[in-house]
């Protein structure tokens, strides 16, 4: 196993490079094919959030595997390497099995326990599927992530650590009050209708809201969302995105979260909704924070080490919310942003977005069973290691029972040649001795030698055994490739 991941998170990049990195669907599929194109990948697939771009690959070699992926990622974000590069981190076989479980169960999320990732990784795992970039490597990688995340929320306390980023963004809004009475009776404009939208949307319903109105670019997306909640008992209805800035005056809270590549509010839209002035070019007052030390230069590949002093830096020129009461309340998920950030310097205003979330969740206290969780992890790493390792050996071992069976049948062939007298049911019988014989030779050590590959180390026992046996490489090879092919494998 060779397993390299390169990537950028909300750990180890500001948000503003997130937001610039972030790639499209048809981007996603772009890059896997070019990956799997470039030499040292033989395998490749990718997990793109609104806080994390990550490419995983199964390469022959490190350092040229780091090079490639690296410009890859560069290539289709449209940030430049040099740029892209001190955000980076890399992680290789252990590391980045221990990394993706860890993400899996929710440790690496913006909002520690959150289970909207596991959706995420399925989906990069069908995407992967569907265009045969992912063999199978990732497709187990993948889909023993999926099992571990489930393992970790159904035997772990782990979901009351963090809730959804919709959850801990609604709890920002409402400022210490609770999210219930908070939002009870209010009207509330949701912006898309895709996955995130529409978990704010029932999320708003259960809080009480007494309107939910639904703007999307796909009429019917918003007209189905209204529908499901209609049947909640929450009073919904659909416009058109051409209606928003009208939806806007008569709004108390707004969720934004689409795919567009531009924005979505700007500041000024956001002002005339209130009627109040805004001045576009007033420069945004700044929190005084403790001053901190300079930053030292990244290192070209980092591991997340740095994310304390990122924070740090970013906290350094926040701009500070304005004072008074709130009349309109905006939530922003989306990854590249809906809403003008400025929009907070509107009066009357109070906007969290995804960096707010981001600094808001980054001393959040963790709850006990995250050590548990950690456990999970080292275990099911160990695990998967092992059984990568035991399955490395597989096609060797198939190979020599191969041989084996192929060596009985020509003695048999060749007994029939010497004795022809013989009747069916003594051929049968002296078939089946000598079978029995070479299975019980064979058996001792062939389970011996997987015992053996699944440690630490232990890759060179398949190839003492070609070596001992004499083994065709090609052939082994053959029953490598007839596995890899099996369309059942790495199917939930």
């Amino acid at each position: 196993m060779s397993l390299l991941v390169v990537g950028l998170s909300h750990r180890s990049a500001p948000v503003s490079v997130l937001e610039r990195a972030s790639l499209a669907a048809e981007t996603q599929a772009k890059l896997l094919q070019d990956t799997l194109a470039a030499e040292p990948a033989t395998e490749a697939a990718v997990l793109a959030t609104c806080n994390r771009i990550e490419l995983y690959a199964d390469v022959d070699k490190f350092h040229a595997g780091v090079a490639e992926l690296s410009t890859l990622l560069a290539q289709h974000s449209g940030v430049g390497l040099d740029e892209l590069t001190p955000y980076l981190y890399v992680h290789y076989e252990d590391r980045a099995v221990h990394h993706l479980f860890s993400v899996a169960c929710g440790l690496d999320s913006m909002v520690v326990g959150e289970g909207q990732i596991l959706g995420q990784i399925k989906d990069a795992l069908a995407l992967g599927q569907e265009l045969h970039t992912a063999g199978r490597l990732l497709n187990d990688l993948f889909q023993q992530a999926l099992r571990v995340g489930k393992r970790a929320h159904s035997e772990t306390g782990i979901d009351r650590a963090g809730q959804s980023l919709v959850t801990f963004g609604l709890e920002q809004l409402a400022d210490g009050a609770d999210v219930t009475d908070w939002a009870g009776g209010k009207r509330a404009l949701v912006i898309g209708a895709g996955s995130m939208s529409s978990l704010a949307a029932a999320t708003l319903a259960r809080t009480g809201v007494a309107e939910i109105v639904v703007a999307n670019r796909t009429r019917a997306r918003a007209d189905r969302l209204v529908e499901i909640l209609g049947q909640s008992g929450t009073a919904a209805r659909a416009v058109e995105m051409a209606a928003v800035s009208g939806e806007l005056t008569r709004a108390d809270v707004v969720v934004s979260c689409t795919g567009a590549t531009g924005l979505v509010l700007t500041a000024e839209a956001v002002a005339d909704a209130l009627g109040v002035a805004f001045d576009a070019a007033a420069e945004a007052p700044a929190v005084p924070l403790a001053p901190t030390a300079e930053l030292d230069q990244h290192a070209a590949w980092v591991e997340n080490g740095s994310a304390a002093q990122e924070r740090a830096a970013r906290r350094a020129t926040v701009p500070a919310q304005r004072s008074g009461p709130v009349r309109l309340a905006l939530l922003d998920l989306a990854m590249p942003r809906d809403i003008d950030g400025a929009a907070h310097r509107v009066d009357g205003v109070r906007l969290v977005d995804i960096e707010s979330l981001a600094e808001a969740s980054a001393d959040a206290p963790m709850a006990a069973d995250v050590d548990q969780v950690r456990t999970i992890v080292a275990d099911e790493v160990a695990a998967f290691g092992a059984a990568q390792r035991a399955a490395h050996i597989t096609p060797t071992v198939v190979a020599l029972r191969t041989m084996a069976a192929d060596v009985v049948a020509g003695e048999i062939a060749r007994l029939d040649g010497r004795l022809p007298d013989l009747d069916e049911k003594q051929r049968a019988e002296i078939t089946q001795t000598v079978r029995r014989v070479v299975d019980k030779l064979l058996h001792a050590p062939t389970v011996r030698v997987k015992q053996l590959a699944s440690e630490p180390g232990g890759a060179g026992y398949a190839d003492a055994l070609r070596e001992l046996f004499d083994l065709d490489p090609q052939t082994v090879a053959a029953v490598s490739r007839a596995d890899l092919n099996d369309p059942n494998r790495g199917r939930s």
